[in-house]
Formats: structure tokens, sequence, C-alpha cells
């Protein structure tokens, strides 16, 4: 995984955390999860930045959401700038 696998991180980050509550993990801990993912390796021409992030921060609410079953409405995060 490289930090542009936004959706598989989050799964990775769902599953392995699945106590957390995504939305009040800081980015620099947020970081250190990511880079402490099996499989996980940092590519050194593809700086992390913010907006990165937000989205596997965003993803991974979404994917928690779905795990305990609370996302059945329809409703969902969407972070102000997601990563593309």
């Amino acid at each position: 995984m490289l930090w542009t696998d936004i959706e598989d991180i989050a799964i990775a980050l769902a599953e392995t955390h699945p106590d957390r509550d995504p939305l009040a993990v800081r980015f620099t801990e947020l970081r250190e999860l990511v880079e402490a993912l099996p499989g996980f390796e940092a590519d050194p021409d593809h700086q992390v930045n913010e907006q990165i992030l937000e989205a596997i921060q965003a993803g991974w609410y979404e994917e928690k959401q779905d795990l305990d079953g609370e996302n059945d409405d329809g409703r969902s995060y969407t972070p102000v700038n997601p990563f593309r």
C-alpha cells in the first residue's frame, strides 16, 4: 500500500483498530498508524499531506460505520477537500 491507496488504508485501519474513533485521531497519530500497517510502504517521491490524511480519516470513518452497521441511512462524512 502507498499513501494514494486511500480505500485500502481505510479498510486496514478499520480492521486493525475497531475500537478507535477515526474522527478523534490527530493527523500526526494517523500518519503513525498508517505507517505501522502491514504492507504499507512510504514512497519517497510522494509525500503525505493534510489532504491525503483527511481522505484516509474520512474513509476510515465510513468503513467503521459500515462495520458497526451504523451507515444504513445513506449519509456519510465527506471531507472538505477529498484527495483524488
